[in-house]
């Protein structure tokens, strides 16, 4: 273990895609990482393989398996990380929240057979996970006082947000709320110093990616037309939030941060 680092990331959807590299990413900028992931048997691996990077690092991994989107198992989790927070002393913080949730429903509004389209509850599960919760998370980490002025909110938002994907429209929904959400707690945060933005990473093969209907043609779409030569991959968008970290940007705020080498402009 190098020296102790009192500055922790608390990654939600840190088992995989931009969660996961992002994890390992902050611990190579000297921070300590909480994650909150949800891995049966068969994947919890992916979470172990992200805790060993990061301890090689020479930082703390402290993980959760565990559903972020429900109420008491978020007041449980934070409870163990405020526990956690406090043996390091009164300048041990969480700096970086990071929201990248993606968890919810692939279905069309309408269908030919009414039973394949998407129900209420789908619709509000959606909603809930990929965008409601991360008000939620955001209103527990202030009143518990784990976030100070200098802390950095990041949520995972996609161009999906304001177009058209075949089977997309309760994730888009979602995304659509979210940016809308980190539009009203920048101007909630910013008197206190901390400051929020999405990031619209471009088409990237990660797990939830695969799961959308057409999405070996929009990633082999994103590698021809992205001006870049390539398509986008979990690293680059780590990166450009581990930078986004940085001091001297406490001015930037309530935006939605394209991170894609320029795949947004030629689509």
């Amino acid at each position: 273990m190098t020296n102790e680092s009192h500055e922790w990331a608390l990654i939600l959807g840190s088992s995989s895609g931009f969660g996961a590299a992002t994890a390992v990413e902050l611990a190579r900028s000297g921070m300590n990482v909480f994650g909150v992931h949800l891995d049966l048997r068969s994947t919890l691996p992916n979470a172990q393989r992200v805790v060993a990077k990061v301890e090689a690092l020479g930082r703390r991994a402290v993980f959760f398996n565990s559903n972020a989107a429900d109420a008491a198992k978020r007041a449980a989790t934070l409870e163990s990380i405020r526990e956690t927070v406090r043996t390091q002393g009164d300048d041990a913080y969480v700096r970086v929240f990071m929201h990248s949730l993606a968890f919810g429903t692939l279905l069309p509004y309408v269908a030919g057979n009414p039973k394949q389209a998407v129900s209420q509850r789908q619709m509000e599960m959606t909603l809930d996970v990929m965008g409601n919760s991360l008000v939620s998370w955001v209103q527990d980490l202030m009143s518990l006082g784990l976030m100070r002025r200098g802390s950095r909110v990041f949520a995972m938002t996609s161009s999906g947000s304001t177009r058209v994907i075949k089977n997309y429209g309760p994730v888009s929904a979602a995304k659509a709320a979210l940016e809308s959400h980190v539009r009203q707690l920048a101007c909630e945060l910013a008197p206190v110093g901390i400051a929020i933005n999405a990031i619209r990473a471009g088409i990237t093969d990660t797990p939830a990616m695969r799961k959308i209907a057409g999405a070996v043609a929009l990633y082999e779409r994103a590698q021809e037309q992205n001006p870049s030569g390539r398509a986008t991959t979990v690293e680059d968008v780590a990166k450009a939030l581990a930078a986004l970290c940085d001091e001297r940007l406490y001015w930037m705020t309530g935006n939605v941060i394209g991170v894609d080498g320029g795949e947004e402009i030629t689509a």
